[in-house]
């Protein structure tokens, strides 16, 4: 029994993170990160979030000699809210190209799916429930209570490298897919998804790692 409740402990502490890593691809011809100048760019149509996001992972990339720029400061805010033509978004990497950036750190999310929980404060591991009538009493609230079944959103949300100097202005250098579950401030779901990126960009070997 002492091994069952070990084991369900980590699965709740695994469920209790609201971004979760799903995969990622690093372009086999790259082995280090080394851009003279990125520009992070957030794709959402709400300016705080878009905000919020592009400062942390700048301050990321900063604390590791990467040097690099939110989009909100060089791009119009209307630029990643409304729909651009490809001669548009051509004439975009032109222009920072002039103005010295040689890669574009770019997150989007690429879809959103409903999902349907249950009030796990309804679990109990123990033996006070071995009894059925006991067991019945206590969890036939569960028709009852509308609050037991809870929907939520999972964001399935893509962070992707692009080096400005490959071939044809777009050379990926590497893309990873992390999944948002049920998030609820702006704040703590955007350091937690900076977090588990510059993460797997380490582990990747293509950002150094801080030594604290």
């Amino acid at each position: 029994m002492k091994k069952i409740i070990v084991i369900i402990g980590l699965l709740v502490l695994v469920s209790c993170s609201s971004t979760r890593f799903v995969d990622s691809w690093k372009n086999p011809e790259v082995t280090s990160f080394k851009p003279e100048k990125v520009l992070v760019v957030g794709i959402t149509d709400n300016l705080t979030a878009r905000k919020i996001f592009e400062e942390d992972l700048k301050k990321a990339f900063v604390q590791r000699n990467i040097n690099a720029i939110e989009s909100n400061t060089v791009l119009d805010n209307t630029f990643t809210s409304s729909k651009k033509t490809e001669a548009e978004i051509n004439e975009m990497i032109n222009e920072i190209s002039k103005d010295g950036f040689d890669a574009v750190v770019i997150t989007a999310i690429k879809g959103v799916d409903e999902k349907i929980g249950y009030d796990d404060g309804y679990y109990t591991i123990g033996y006070r429930w071995s009894r059925f009538g006991r067991y019945y009493y206590r969890y036939q609230d569960i028709y009852y209570t509308p609050r037991y079944y809870d929907t939520y959103n999972v964001y399935h949300v893509e962070t992707s490298i692009y080096n400005l100097n490959g071939a044809e202005n777009k050379s990926l250098v590497w893309v990873g897919a992390l999944d948002l579950v049920n998030p609820q401030t702006i704040s703590s779901t955007v350091k937690d998804y900076v977090d588990r990126i510059i993460k797997q960009l380490e582990k990747e070997n293509l950002i150094v790692k801080l030594n604290y």
